[in-house]
């Protein structure tokens, strides 16, 4: 049967030794066999009973890369008595699911046998594609069991995904990937049985290099088993293959950092590098950023979110922020990567021990919140520009007071609509920069309150024409 294709019986080999990379061979047959994943499969958890009694109701298995949803599905073909069906989303299209479904709802109509349908890779198929499962779904014909490494919340429909359980399956550690490889190492039939000897520390470094991923781990090891045995054939030795660290190492080659620029660990990255700023820790923060650039992320993303972080948590608390981020984003830009790192890596350093607020942030956002809430409230009048003669007769600009004829450049005048008086955007915070501000304001603030009380007429009366020497164009 060819990658991809449609298949009733179980997708596993029980007759003679299994044939294939050794990460296949090595595939778990029984749950006993599985390692990691014991929270929702261990003997009294309720997936596994679900599995074992044949009651399974459609779910989702979400996980990193080889951390056993295949194996789980070839489990379940195993041990369920109901059709199974698979196929990859990489290879079938909507032609081949309207095949699946017909048939499946033609076993369900002849003899009462429920299809139990795995998808490989769901959040291959598109919107049309998953919505071709729902008829089936909903009608109890098929039961879906679909696989998917992205986030099911961005990556399945809505509809199907209120149909489905979702189960999360987490990267296995580093001792559980080192069992595997042990098992590996002595299976006679399926492993590498007695032909290479493995040293332990070359075994650890794989499985720390496999970063969660148990079927890079075997890959990695039989690769490096194939240069050991390569290696004693050319010094005469066979019987004596063995696979050190150093052989490891140069299977190992450049480690992969698991990241998908497209995927939910863009998002998840992203996120740990900003809040790890916000937080105040530079040393979380540049881990975080050499993660994402050695990994390939746009270096220009990373640039425009550090311009964002500059005035979302650091504001006025430290004016130099937004500077030095716009400065690291034209040096990525002119000077390309990978030497843009460092101007990263400075920006992002400064960022993290910069004084934080995000007063300038919560003022725009509740101003944008009275703007979007509130009818629009005209201009006031005297904040209005009056350049006719009709527009002077109508009383635009009466009332207007320049602050550079008033003795502390304050006047005591209201510039927000009189439904908003008194209401407060702005609010510094006592750190950095911003406390100096916090001065500043609640001075101005005694000003315009002395000046009211001197001027108990208020802004729209006895309002001197401005200075010639100060006259602007915008008055």
């Amino acid at each position: 049967m060819t990658p991809g294709s449609l298949f009733d019986e179980p997708p596993v080999q029980d007759d003679g030794p299994p044939t294939g990379p050794l990460a296949d061979r090595m595939r778990p047959t029984t749950f006993d066999d599985l390692v990691g994943q014991d929270d929702l499969l261990g003997r009294d958890r309720p997936l596994r009973h679900a599995i074992e009694r044949d009651t399974l109701q459609s779910i989702i298995l979400w996980g990193p890369p080889g951390t056993g949803k295949t194996t789980l599905a070839r489990l379940i073909a195993r041990v369920t008595v109901s059709r199974f069906v698979a196929f990859s989303a990489v290879l079938s299209g909507i032609k081949e699911i309207r095949t699946v479904m017909a048939a499946a709802e033609e076993a369900r109509r002849r003899g009462g046998r429920r299809t139990l349908l795995f998808v490989d890779e769901i959040h291959r198929f598109n919107k049309a594609q998953q919505d071709a499962f729902l008829p089936r779904v909903e009608a109890g014909d098929i039961v879906l069991i679909g696989a998917t490494t992205e986030n099911p919340s961005f990556e399945v429909n809505a509809a199907l995904l209120s149909r489905s359980q979702v189960y999360v399956l987490k990267a296995l550690t580093a001792p559980q990937i080192n069992v595997i490889l042990e098992r590996a190492v002595r299976d006679e039939s399926r492993g590498l049985g007695d032909r290479v000897q493995v040293d332990q520390d070359a075994l650890a470094a794989i499985a720390r290099h496999a970063n969660g991923d148990a079927r890079v781990a075997l890959n990695l090891l039989e690769l490096g088993a194939a240069a050991a045995i390569a290696r004693a054939a050319e010094t005469d030795t066979p019987d004596e293959a063995r696979l050190d660290l150093a052989l490891a190492s140069d299977a190992m080659q450049r480690r992969m950092l698991a990241y998908d620029k497209d995927g939910e660990e863009h998002f998840n990255l992203i996120s740990a590098l900003h809040k790890s700023m916000r937080n105040s820790d530079p040393d979380a923060a540049v881990y975080w950023l050499a993660r994402m650039v050695e990994a390939g992320e746009d270096a220009m993303y990373i640039a425009r979110r550090l311009v964002r972080f500059a005035s979302e948590d650091v504001g006025i608390a430290d004016p130099q922020a937004l500077t030095i981020a716009v400065a690291a984003k034209d040096a990525v830009h002119f000077i390309g990567m990978p030497e843009g790192n460092t101007a990263l890596a400075q920006a992002t350093l400064y960022l993290a021990s910069a004084p934080k607020s995000n007063a300038v942030y919560l003022a725009y956002t509740q101003a944008a919140s009275d703007a979007h809430r509130d009818v629009a409230e005209p201009v006031p009048l005297h904040l209005r520009n009056a350049p006719t003669r009709l527009m002077k007769e109508l009383e635009y600009g009466k009332g207007y007071r320049y602050a550079h004829d008033e003795p502390e450049a304050v006047a005591a005048m209201d510039c927000l609509p009189p439904a908003l008086e008194g209401r407060r955007y702005y609010t510094p915070t006592t750190r950095g920069f911003e406390k100096e501000l916090g001065r500043r304001l609640s001075a101005w603030q005694e000003v315009k309150a002395r000046r009211r009380r001197e001027r108990p007429e208020g802004p729209d009366t006895a309002t001197p024409p401005p200075t010639v020497a100060n006259r602007t164009s915008d008055q």
